[in-house]
């Protein structure tokens, strides 16, 4: 049976395994309290959340989070996020690790300065 595309962030949730369904609420709830007016929808099939730009995506796979704030806000945390696994602009979080919550609050707060006070745009 083919998955359908969800409509909504709930309807993504919805459609993810157990494991992923509860680190991915956690995420959600740690981006929602740093940027509690922005819109929550969905690009590119994943959740986003939006003030100005898009301020950062996030996203479940089979053993891991990703979270995109874009590589200019990864950028002034390069040593705590040595123990994860970064891309360009993304970082990635295993199921079978407690998430970094502290961390992951100051990169979206730094990705939220970034984007409503400087004006850094989005590109991904």
């Amino acid at each position: 049976m083919e998955k359908k595309k969800p409509a909504s962030v709930e309807e993504y949730i919805e459609q993810l395994p157990d494991i992923a369904q509860s680190k991915f609420k956690e995420m959600r709830s740690i981006l929602k309290n740093v940027v509690p007016d922005a819109r929550e929808g969905l690009k590119w099939g994943k959740p986003v959340f939006e003030s100005v730009t898009i301020l950062f995506v996030y996203s479940a796979h089979t053993s891991h989070l990703s979270f995109i704030p874009t590589g200019p806000a990864l950028k002034p945390f390069e040593k705590e996020l040595s123990g994860y696994d970064v891309k360009k602009d993304s970082i990635q979080f295993s199921y079978n690790k407690p998430l970094p919550k502290q961390l992951i609050k100051k990169i979206a707060e730094y990705r939220k300065d970034d984007a409503e006070k400087r004006g850094a745009k989005w590109k991904y």
